[in-house]
C-alpha cells in the first residue's frame, strides 16, 4: 500500500485534523491499526465536522482507507492552509500522504491547489462529498531542513480549501545494497532444501560484496544483484542435479564435482543461456574422473540427451521467459475429441465439406496465429469466424479442447459464444461469432483513423471486467482466464466487448487454497509477475493482466511503446512521478476526458498491476469502479 523506491517507510507523524476530541484513533475504526494523533494547531484554520457516514471503500477506488472516524473531521483556511516541519536529519527522503474528503453540504465551487515546497504538488482537486481522495508522492521529496505544504483555492473557487488528515513518512534504508533478485534467492533456497547444504546460507545471498553465501558468486553491477556462479563442489550431495538450479537464469559458472550425485547430465540445463562452464564428474554420466566441460562440450552433450530444447527468451520488463511450445506431428487418435466433448458438440459440428463452402474456400483471412488461421465465413444467415488449426500445432490442439469445452458449458454476454466446430482428419476448427471491429488492440492502434471516445473506452474496459468478473466468480468452479490482452478482447459491430481465447484457462480447483499450480503459461508482458515465480495460478494473475489492458486502453499505447520501447506499465509509473495524470491519458483525447473518472481509472489501473497481488482488487470490485467511472463520465457529458 505504501510504496517505496528502495528501502522501507518509517512513520515521521499521521495527523487527525480538525478532531473534536484528544483520543487518537486506532483499531477497530482503522482496519490496519494505524495510530491517528489529534491536531488543531494550524495557524488561521477553522474545524469542520460531520456525522454523516463517509465512504472510505476500496470500491471507491482508495486503497488507503483513511478511517471515516478520521474523515468525519477536517480545517479550513479562509486565506489559505500552510503546515511546515522540520526532519530530524536534514538528509532524509520523506513521502506525504494527504487524505481529503468533502463534509460540508454547501460544497459548491470548492477547488484549490496543493504546493510542496513552493512547487504545484499535483492539479487542482475538489475533493468528493463525504468520499475520501488520497493524494500522496510516488518519489521521495527532496531532502531539505524544513518542508512546507500549502493549499489555496483556485481563482474559480468560492469556497477555501480543507484537509482531514494527513500522514508523512521517511525512508530507511536497511542494506548497502539492494535484496538480490527474488527468483534467484527463491531458486537457491529450493536447492538448499534438496540437498541440505550445510553451508553458512543465511540472510540475503548476495548481502554485500564482503558478505556473500559461501560457494556464492554475485553480479553487483545491476540492481537486484544476481548470482552467476554456483560452487557446490565437496559438499556431500546426493541424488541427481535440482532442477531448481535452472531458475538461477544468470548462471555462468556450476561447480558440483566431489560429490554423489548420479545420473546424467541433464536436459534442462540447456535452458542456462549464459552458463558457460560445468565440472562434474566424468562426461555425461556422473563417474569417479573429474572433468571441466566447455559451453560446447555441454552443449553437444545436451544435443545427445533433448530432443527438442525449449528456447528461453528474456524479456526486457518482469525478466519474464515464454516457452516456446513443442510441435509436433498429431495422430488421428489425438485429433479426436473426448467422448464428453463429442456429446457436448455433437449437435454444433460441421463437416470439412461443410466448412469450405462456409469459407468461401478460406478466402478472407481475419488474422494468423501459432495456431493456425482465421477466416471469415458465414452459416445460418450470418457471419462467423473460422478458426483452421495448423496441421502441426501439437500445443494447438490441445488447447482447442480446452477451448471447445469451456464454451459450451460457460455462456455471458461478454464472452465470445461459439456457433460450432469441424473435427475430420486433418481438418480442426471452431467456429465463433464474428465480431466485426476486431480486436481492442487494433482500435488503440495509431493507424486506426477513428480513435475510441473516451466513453467508448470506459465501456470496453467494463464489458470486459464484467467478463472477467462473471469467470472469477459466476462459475463454479471458477476459471482463470490466463491470458488477458489486448487482442483476445473483441468487439461486435456495437462495440461491446467480449473476452476471447480460452485455450490457456484453467479451472480453479476447491481446497486448493485459491490457487493452482501450474507450467508458466501467458502472454508476455502481460503475465502476472508473481504467477512466473511461483507457478501458483490465482484469480489476481488475471487481475495484473486486466491492468496493463486497463492501462493500454487510458493511455492508447502499444505495451511496449513504439517509439521508446518502454513497458506501459514503467511508463505510466514514470508520468505520475511527475504528479500530473493528464500526462498519462492519450493525446488523441485531450480536451475530451473527465479529469476525476481518469484520475479514478489510472489508480484503479496501477492498483490492478502492484506486484503484491494481495494489494490487487478482486473483478467485482474493478467492475463496481468503472461502472461508477463510467456514470461520471456520462453526467459529465451530458452537462
Amino acid at each position: 500500500m505504501y510504496e517505496t523506491k528502495s528501502g522501507s517507510l518509517q512513520n515521521v507523524m499521521r495527523l487527525d485534523l480538525g478532531s473534536t476530541s484528544s483520543q487518537l484513533v486506532r483499531y477497530q475504526d482503522d482496519i490496519y491499526d494505524r495510530l491517528w494523533f489529534p491536531y488543531n494547531n494550524v495557524e488561521n484554520t477553522v474545524p469542520l465536522s460531520t456525522s454523516l457516514p463517509i465512504d472510505n471503500t476500496l470500491e471507491h477506488g482508495n486503497a488507503y482507507r483513511p478511517p471515516p472516524k478520521v474523515l468525519s473531521t477536517a480545517i479550513a483556511g479562509e486565506n489559505g492552509i500552510s503546515f511546515s516541519w522540520e526532519p530530524a536529519n536534514a538528509t532524509d527522503e520523506q513521502y506525504i500522504y494527504l487524505h481529503f474528503a468533502e463534509i460540508e453540504a454547501d460544497h459548491v465551487n470548492r477547488q484549490f491547489n496543493i504546493y510542496v515546497n513552493g512547487k504545484l504538488f499535483d492539479e487542482p482537486l475538489a475533493p468528493d462529498y463525504l468520499s475520501s481522495t488520497t493524494v500522496f508522492s510516488t518519489s521521495p521529496l527532496t531532502p531539505r531542513a524544513k518542508y512546507q505544504i500549502t493549499l489555496n483555492k483556485t481563482g474559480n473557487s468560492i469556497r477555501p480549501p480543507t484537509i482531514n488528515a494527513l500522514e508523512i513518512y521517511k525512508v530507511v534504508r536497511q542494506f548497502i545494497t539492494s535484496q538480490t533478485y527474488d527468483l534467484d534467492v527463491e531458486a537457491i533456497m529450493n536447492v538448499k532444501s534438496t540437498y541440505g547444504v550445510k553451508k553458512n546460507w543465511q540472510g540475503d545471498p548476495c548481502g554485500s560484496e564482503d558478505d556473500t553465501w559461501n560457494g556464492v558468486t554475485c553480479k553487483y553491477d545491476v540492481n537486484p544483484p544476481r548470482v552467476i556462479s554456483l560452487n557446490l563442489s565437496s559438499s556431500e550431495l546426493h541424488g541427481s542435479i535440482s532442477p531448481y538450479i535452472t531458475n538461477l537464469t544468470k548462471l555462468e559458472s556450476l561447480d558440483l564435482s566431489n560429490n554423489k550425485l548420479t545420473g546424467e547430465v541433464p536436459a534442462f540445463l540447456s535452458h542456462l543461456a549464459f552458463l558457460r562452464v560445468l565440472y562434474d564428474e566424468g562426461g555425461d554420466k556422473f563417474g569417479k574422473k573429474k572433468k571441466k566441460l566447455s559451453a560446447g562440450a555441454l552443449a553437444s552433450i545436451v544435443a545427445s540427451v533433448v530432443v527438442l530444447g525449449l528456447l528461453a527468451l528474456i524479456v526486457l520488463f518482469w525478466m519474464i521467459r515464454k516457452k516456446n511450445q513443442q510441435a509436433g506431428k498429431i495422430t488421428e487418435t489425438e485429433r479426436k475429441p473426448s467422448p464428453n466433448i463429442a456429446l457436448e458438440l455433437k449437435s454444433r459440428q460441421f463437416t470439412y465439406s461443410e466448412v469450405l463452402p462456409m469459407t468461401n474456400n478460406f478466402q478472407k483471412v481475419l488474422g494468423k496465429g501459432g495456431f493456425g488461421t482465421v477466416y471469415l465465413g458465414y452459416v445460418d444467415n450470418r457471419d462467423v469466424a473460422v478458426k483452421m488449426l495448423s496441421p502441426s500445432s501439437a500445443q494447438g490442439f490441445k488447447e482447442f479442447r480446452a477451448e471447445a469445452s469451456l464454451l459450451m458449458s460457460i455462456h455471458h454476454k461478454n464472452l465470445i459464444s461459439i456457433v460450432g466446430y469441424c473435427v475430420e482428419g486433418t481438418h480442426i476448427g471452431i467456429i465463433y461469432e464474428y465480431m466485426p471491429n476486431r480486436s481492442l488492440d487494433m482500435q488503440l492502434s495509431d493507424k486506426n483513423p477513428k480513435p475510441l471516445t473516451w466513453e467508448e473506452r470506459l465501456q470496453i474496459a467494463l464489458d470486459a471486467a464484467q467478463g472477467l468478473e462473471y469467470l472469477h466468480h459466476g462459475c463454479q468452479p471458477p476459471v482463470i482466464h490466463r491470458d488477458i490482452k489486448s487482442s483476445n478482447i473483441l468487439l461486435d459491430d456495437k462495440f461491446q466487448a467480449k473476452l476471447a481465447d480460452f485455450g490457456l484457462s484453467r479451472i480453479l480447483p476447491t481446497g486448493e487454497g485459491g490457487h493452482v499450480t501450474t507450467i508458466i503459461a501467458g502472454s508476455p508482458g502481460y503475465l502476472d509477475p508473481e504467477y512466473y515465480r511461483s507457478n501458483k495460478l490465482t484469480e489476481k494473475s488475471d487481475v495484473y493482466s486486466f491492468g496493463v489492458v486497463l492501462l493500454e486502453i487510458v493511455t492508447g499505447r502499444h505495451l511496449l511503446g513504439k517509439q521508446d520501447k518502454i513497458y506501459v506499465v514503467t511508463w505510466v509509473n514514470d508520468m505520475l512521478e511527475k504528479g500530473d495524470v493528464s500526462k498519462v491519458i492519450d493525446t488523441r483525447l485531450q480536451g475530451e476526458v473527465d479529469v476525476k473518472s481518469s484520475r479514478k481509472v489510472v489508480e484503479l489501473a496501477m492498483a490492478c498491476v502492484s506486484l503484491d497481488s494481495r494489494r490487487r482488487p478482486d473483478m467485482s470490485v474493478v467492475v463496481s469502479i468503472l461502472k461508477r467511472c463510467l456514470r461520471e463520465i456520462i453526467d459529465y457529458e451530458s452537462n
